[in-house]
């Protein structure tokens, strides 16, 4: 196996346990999202890749899916750890802005959004690009982390010496975009993340 995908697990565990350490189980609360998600079929999007903490885990329950991201290097620790368990072939990689996703009206079933919201300048214009490309039956799954997930990621972004970036996107104003563009939305919520469950409203 590859030096740089053994190191990049590597570093992925000591990721999982310092977090842990702090009172967030990065597998527990993934497992708490694609729990409440069910059923997952059709055709699969992950819309923010980010280190592919969530991509790994649909990957590992044997989805295949589409996953975007603004930014290649963050993908390419995505696809390390992919590589890791031998699961690379079970996500196609896209770089692409939520604001412009270059995909067809209506082509996804599933569209998964995990921890980007907070990082968002105009959720209002993400929620619509997303309910756009999303099918008649299927439905948008965003979690984000709440007050106490927020805090935990403080400390330990402060604990390395660094700030974590916070934008002006909530989840609150995410569930009234999504009520506004017509969707039915269901909240679910864990000690660290809240989850929307959003399908559009039958006519």
């Amino acid at each position: 196996m590859k030096i740089d995908v053994v190191e990049n697990h590597k570093k992925y565990l000591e990721r999982k346990e310092l977090y842990r350490t702090f009172g967030y189980d990065i597998e527990k609360e993934r497992s708490f999202i694609i729990e409440k998600a069910q059923p997952i079929a059709g055709n699969i999007l992950e819309a923010g890749t980010g280190k592919g903490y969530f991509t790994l885990a649909l990957a590992r329950d044997g989805y295949h899916f589409f996953s975007f991201d603004i930014s290649a290097e963050e993908q390419r620790y995505a696809v390390l750890n992919l590589m890791y368990y031998g699961l690379q072939d079970h996500v196609t990689f896209v770089a692409a802005d939520i604001e412009y996703i270059p995909c067809d009206d209506g082509f996804f079933d599933v569209i998964f959004a995990v921890n980007m919201i907070h990082h968002l300048s105009s959720v209002r214009k993400a929620c619509s690009e997303l309910v756009r490309i999303l099918s008649p039956q299927g439905k948008i799954v965003l979690s984000d982390f709440n007050a106490d997930g927020l805090a935990i990621l403080d400390k330990i972004h402060a604990l390395e010496g660094r700030k974590h970036e916070v934008n002006s996107g909530t989840m609150t104003d995410a569930k009234d975009a999504l009520i506004e563009l017509g969707l039915n939305v269901k909240e679910h919520h864990s000690p660290t993340q809240d989850v929307l469950i959003a399908r559009k409203i039958a006519e």
